[in-house]
């Protein structure tokens, strides 16, 4: 049975490069270099890359970069977008839950829910994050955004899902307090204009559980702070106003 982000991602990747939240990718990548010492030397490996917005902005700084995702009709964008560039990126098909990778990146990167947070268990997420760590080598960077819950749990749920709900286009819209999981039924065109009924399911995290989660993956050091597109920094503090979270983590 095909998943909910499965048919979402098919036919869908010009359409995903105009959304608000996809706008800030130079800023993003700035921040990404200035983390990692603008070392050209570093491998980059990008879980859930998508269109490859971030991968072909390092690729064309100088960085070897690795991309992989679920969606071939996402690759086959990113692509594109590599070629029209003049950069080579290595883009691969595969499932973000099954990782073969071991030490060979120094940076592993999952923005903009890059597949984690979108998975049906908290297991499966897990298995997303156990996989970017075992792909890093020993002092390698991990950089993650991933939705805040405390976000939804500083509004009135009610406030919550109604500042979520577009009136033709969502209906059903739940936040279940206890799995802090956001479920809710859209109507969304395609590349093509044609409309697709998706079942959503997305998972909200805990800063804590962030936390907990990747110090069980031997990361040595765990930073979280607040999340705005194009706008990645270490000066502005987690708050229940932000949305998402940008996580700063390191290997051993």
């Amino acid at each position: 049975m095909r998943q909910w982000y499965e048919t979402l991602f098919e036919n869908y990747a010009r359409t995903y490069d105009r959304e608000e939240f996809t706008q800030g990718t130079v800023q993003e990548t700035d921040f990404i270099e200035q983390e990692i010492g603008f070392d050209k030397k570093k491998r980059i490996l990008d879980i859930g890359c998508g269109t490859g917005r971030h991968a072909v902005e390092l690729a064309k700084r100088g960085y070897s970069v690795t991309g992989i995702d679920l969606s071939e009709s996402q690759l086959n964008r990113a692509r594109e977008k590599a070629l029209e560039a003049g950069v080579t990126v290595v883009f691969e098909q595969a499932d973000a839950r099954q990782l073969k990778f071991s030490d060979e990146f120094d940076v592993a990167l999952i923005l903009c829910e890059g597949g984690f947070s979108l998975m049906e268990t908290d297991e499966m997420n897990y298995l997303i994050l156990q996989g970017a760590a075992r792909a890093l080598k020993n002092g390698g960077f991990f950089f993650l955004t991933t939705l805040n819950a405390l976000f939804p749990l500083a509004h009135s749920i009610e406030e919550f899902i109604n500042e979520n709900t577009v009136e033709g286009k969502t209906s059903g819209h739940q936040f279940n307090v206890i799995t802090l999981r956001d479920t809710s039924t859209i109507n969304i065109a395609d590349d093509n204009g044609q409309i697709r009924t998706l079942h959503c399911n997305e998972r909200y995290y805990m800063p804590s559980e962030i936390n907990w989660m990747l110090k069980s993956l031997h990361f040595s050091t765990v930073e979280i702070f607040g999340c705005q597109v194009g706008n990645f920094t270490r000066n502005k503090p987690l708050t229940p106003h932000d949305y998402e979270m940008l996580v700063i983590a390191k290997t051993a």
